[in-house]
C-alpha cells in the first residue's frame, strides 16, 4: 500500500469517504471565502516518479482525497494543493477557478480507475463527473487526473491545468458571466428585417453579406448571453465552453428588398441572353438605397464594380450639360448627320438609325443618334483646350465620385476625365474614350432624373449619404424625363418597355474592343434599374431584358 503525501489528512478523508463506493462517490460541500493559509509539510519528489502507476484502487482512494479537499472550498486548497506534485501552482489554480466562476458548491461522480495513462509518465488516470454551481446556472462536465507514485511509496495528483477542465492549458482559467456572441454569427439581412442575405439563397450577395459581416464585429450590438469560458491569462474570455443562456447574434440590416433581389437573380439568367455575362442594379429613387444586386459571369460583380464605357446612356448627362450651360430645350436642334467629324474623328451612327439633319435633341436622344451628340457636345461644351464641362456636370450636378455604399463593401469609381486629349474630346459625348461607369453609377443616374435630386446609393440604411454639390434643376429633370419617356413610347426602349405606365429609359450600345456591351436603364415611379451585358448586340436586345424583368417585379 502506497502512502499519501500528507497522511494524517488523508486518513480523515478516507474514513470520511469511505461512505460510499468507488463509482458512488458524491462529495458536494457549500463553498464560502476564507483560504486555509496552513500547508502540510511536502515529501514528495517530482522528479522522482515512479514509471510504474500506482495500483487503480489506491489510485481512485487518493483521487478521492485530493476532490474532497478542493470541494470543501477555499479553506482547503492548501490541503488540497499538498496532494499535488506542484502546491503552490494548484492552490493559485484552485483559487483562480473559485474566483472565476463565482462557485458556490462542486461535486465529484462517478470516480473510477480509468487506466495507465500514455502521455504522464507512471500515471494511472482516474476519471469522474464534476458538478459545479456557478454564477448563472449549474454545469458538469467530465474531468479526470493522473495519480503517480514515487520510488518511495508516496503517491501526488500530477498537476497540470486540464485537472480543472479537459483541454484547458497553462495560463488559462474558466470564468462564468456574459458570452458574447460569435463574430461569426453576425447575421446580414434584408430591409425587411427578417430574411438573411445568404448566398445559398442569392449567390450574388455572398460576398457582400460576408463583408458587410465581417466590418460590423465588434461594432454591432447583439445580445450577450451567459455561460462559462476560457479565459486567456489576463482574464479575458476567449471562448464559451458553457452557455446558460445564448447569445443573440448581432443583426446587421441592409437596404436590400428580397422579393426584388430574387427577381434579380433570375433576370442576370434570362434565357434571352444566352449565358451572356450581366449585371443588375436597383436603387429606390427617393433615397438612394440599393433594393436589389446580381451580376452572373466570370469577371465577377460587375453591377458594382464594372469600369466599362456606358455608350450612349451618357448621353443623359450630355443633355444635362446642353440644357445647364447653353440654355437648350429637347426641341433644340441637333443634326443627325450619317457621320459627323469632331476632333480628328470621323463618327458613325448604328445602322438602323436614319439620317435627319433636322433632328432635335429629343428625337436624337429616343432614337439614340451619337453623330448629333458629337455634333452638339463638340461645338457647344468644347471651348479650345477646355472640355471639362462633361465632368463637371456629372460630379456636380449627378454626384459622380468616390462612393462609400457602407459596410466596408468596395464599389468602383466612374471616370469622366476632366482634361480629355484628342479624339476623346468628342467621344466622351458618348459614353465612350476614357468615360467608364458601372450599372449601379447608371441607375443613380436615372433615380437623379426621376427624383429631381441625387441621393447617393447605400446599402446600409444608416450609411452617411454624400451629397451633390448641385442640385439637379427642375427644368433640366423636366426636361430629361420627357426625353426618357420618349425613348419608351417610340424610341429604342420601345420593344421591351413600351407597354409600361410610367416608365423612363435610355439605352446604350458601347463599343470595346472588337465587340460591344449592351446598357439600359429605366425608371418608374419608385425604383431605378440599370443594367450590363457583356457582348450584347444592343441595349434593348440585352439589357432589356434584365431591366424589364426586375421592374415588373414591384
Amino acid at each position: 500500500m502506497r502512502t499519501a503525501v500528507k497522511s494524517a489528512f488523508a486518513v480523515g478523508t478516507v474514513a470520511l469517504l469511505g461512505l460510499g463506493g468507488v463509482g458512488a462517490y458524491n462529495f458536494v460541500h457549500a463553498l464560502s471565502g476564507g483560504d486555509d493559509s496552513s500547508s502540510a509539510s511536502r515529501s514528495f519528489d517530482p522528479d522522482a516518479v515512479s514509471s510504474t502507476p500506482p495500483d487503480p484502487a489506491e489510485a481512485v482512494s487518493f483521487a478521492r482525497s485530493f476532490l474532497g479537499s478542493w470541494a470543501a472550498g477555499p479553506a482547503r486548497y492548501a490541503g488540497a494543493a499538498g496532494d499535488t506534485d506542484a502546491p503552490e501552482a494548484t492552490r493559485a489554480a484552485l483559487r483562480r477557478y473559485h474566483d472565476g466562476l463565482g462557485l458556490t458548491s462542486l461535486s465529484f461522480t462517478g470516480l473510477h480507475a480509468a487506466g495507465a495513462d500514455p502521455s504522464v509518465t507512471g500515471g494511472a488516470k482516474v476519471a469522474f463527473t464534476v458538478t459545479a454551481k456557478v454564477t448563472g446556472g449549474t454545469w458538469s462536465y467530465p474531468g479526470s487526473l493522473d495519480v503517480v507514485g514515487s520510488g518511495s511509496g508516496q503517491d501526488a495528483v500530477h498537476w497540470s491545468a486540464s485537472v480543472l477542465y479537459p483541454g484547458l492549458h497553462d495560463g488559462q482559467t474558466l470564468v462564468a458571466g456574459p458570452v458574447p456572441p460569435a463574430s461569426s454569427s453576425v447575421s446580414v439581412v434584408a430591409s425587411d428585417g427578417r430574411t438573411q442575405l445568404t448566398a445559398a439563397r442569392y449567390p450574388s450577395l455572398g460576398a457582400i453579406a460576408t463583408t458587410i459581416a465581417q466590418n460590423a464585429s465588434g461594432k454591432s450590438t447583439g445580445a450577450s448571453g451567459s455561460g462559462v469560458s476560457v479565459a486567456d491569462a489576463s482574464g479575458d474570455p476567449q471562448s464559451a465552453v458553457k452557455v446558460f443562456t445564448a447569445p443573440k447574434a448581432a443583426t446587421v440590416t441592409t437596404t436590400i428588398d428580397p422579393a426584388l433581389q430574387a427577381a434579380a437573380e433570375r433576370a442576370v439568367l434570362d434565357p434571352h441572353l444566352a449565358g451572356k455575362p450581366a449585371s443588375v442594379v436597383a436603387l429606390d429613387r427617393r433615397t438612394g438605397h440599393i433594393l436589389a444586386i446580381a451580376f452572373h459571369g466570370p469577371d465577377g460583380d460587375t453591377a458594382i464594380n464594372a469600369e466599362l464605357a456606358p455608350g450612349s446612356a451618357m448621353k443623359i448627362i450630355t443633355s444635362a450639360a446642353l440644357f445647364d450651360r447653353m440654355g437648350m430645350s429637347p426641341e433644340s436642334p441637333a443634326p443627325c448627320n450619317a457621320t459627323q467629324l469632331a476632333a480628328g474623328q470621323t463618327f458613325h451612327n448604328e445602322a438602323d438609325v436614319p439620317a435627319n439633319p433636322n433632328a432635335t435633341i429629343e428625337q436624337a436622344f429616343a432614337e439614340s443618334c451619337n453623330t448629333a451628340f458629337i455634333y452638339d457636345g463638340f461645338h457647344y461644351l468644347v471651348h479650345g483646350d477646355d472640355a471639362s464641362v462633361l465632368h463637371d456636370e456629372a460630379a456636380g450636378v449627378f454626384g459622380l465620385g468616390s462612393w462609400s455604399i457602407g459596410g466596408g463593401v468596395q464599389t468602383a469609381d466612374p471616370s469622366v476625365p476632366a482634361d480629355p486629349q484628342g479624339s476623346d474630346k468628342a467621344a466622351q459625348f458618348i459614353g465612350q474614350a476614357q468615360v467608364t461607369m458601372s450599372p449601379l453609377v447608371l441607375a443613380s443616374l436615372a433615380a437623379t432624373v426621376r427624383d429631381g435630386a441625387f441621393h447617393q446609393p447605400v446599402i446600409l440604411p444608416g450609411q452617411a449619404q454624400s451629397a451633390a454639390p448641385q442640385q439637379i434643376s427642375a427644368r433640366t429633370a423636366g426636361y430629361l424625363r420627357q426625353m426618357m419617356r420618349a425613348v419608351v413610347t417610340g424610341g429604342t426602349a420601345a420593344p421591351r418597355l413600351g407597354d409600361l405606365p410610367d416608365v423612363g429609359a435610355k439605352t446604350g450600345t458601347a463599343e470595346v474592343g472588337d465587340g460591344t456591351n449592351g446598357w439600359l436603364t429605366a425608371y418608374d415611379d419608385d425604383t431605378a434599374v440599370a443594367s450590363l451585358v457583356e457582348g450584347g448586340s444592343s441595349g434593348v436586345d440585352s439589357a432589356g431584358y434584365v431591366v424589364r424583368a426586375v421592374l415588373t417585379e414591384r
